[in-house]
């Protein structure tokens, strides 16, 4: 099996919720006969698996805009940014505001490594 590491950088949010009523409320899940107020590191681990997985097909995509429009690494990633937002907005992809900075700094980290493919540099 393959050991599943997630980034330090990767974020630790906690679940978003809401509970009506005048007194403080404490969120939490009882999963497996254990009560949590963070995401397990399973559901951590899906969190970064996807994030990372939408940060290479961000970098693969903007890596052929840059290419084919002559684009600059600011540009594009300025461009690709919007669009993540507005899916985000519109409620089509469901990522907190800490993913997507994550992920639109792991895109640009794809793209600046030397090591990014199409022969191109960022």
């Amino acid at each position: 099996m393959t050991q599943r590491v997630i980034p330090d950088d990767f974020p630790r949010e906690q679940p978003l919720g809401a509970v009506t009523g005048a007194q403080s409320k404490l969120l939490v899940r009882l999963i497996d006969g254990q009560y949590y107020a963070a995401l397990t590191e399973d559901e951590r681990w899906g969190r970064y698996d996807i994030c990372e997985d939408l940060a290479q097909q961000l970098a693969g995509y903007a890596a052929r805009k840059m290419t084919e429009h002559d684009w600059l690494l600011d540009d594009v990633l300025r461009r690709v940014e919007t669009s993540v937002n507005k899916k985000v907005s519109t409620r089509s992809w469901e990522f907190s505001p800490a993913e997507v900075a994550w992920t639109m700094k792991r895109t640009r980290e794809l793209l600046s490594s030397p090591a990014s493919g199409d022969g191109g540099e960022g």
